[in-house]
């Protein structure tokens, strides 16, 4: 890998919950192995799979040692980790990508996923 994986730690749209948005291309073929690589001290383990075809996505159902969490991916390159009832595990892999050389965090405005009035 050339470059490190560019992520954001935001909010999901009109929610206070945090999640975790990576920025990818369509070279970043590695991207799951890095990922899961730079998770191994959580021991992560992926107990279900759904293919959404409507959506060209995959969601993977995690378990770790520090709880549950969801990564989705969709073939337009974008990848997501939620964990809505487990924050402490988002704020935590976030550290951990944070000290990862493959992982660069970019901030960003929290004001800018607030909802928007029609």
């Amino acid at each position: 890998m050339g470059r490190p994986y560019k992520y954001h730690l935001r909010p999901g749209y009109g929610s206070d919950k945090l999640l975790l948005e990576f920025i990818l291309d369509s070279s970043d073929t590695d991207f799951d192995k890095d990922l899961f690589t730079t998770l191994k001290d959580i021991g992560p383990k992926i107990e279900r799979a759904e293919n959404l075809w409507m959506n060209d996505e995959i969601e993977l159902h995690i378990s770790s040692d520090k709880g549950d969490f969801l990564f989705s991916k969709d073939v337009w390159d974008f990848a997501f980790i939620l964990a809505d009832n487990n924050q402490s595990c988002i704020k935590l892999i976030d550290e951990m990508l944070n000290n990862s050389s493959l992982f660069k965090k970019e901030e960003v405005d929290f004001e800018k996923y607030k909802d928007v009035e029609p």
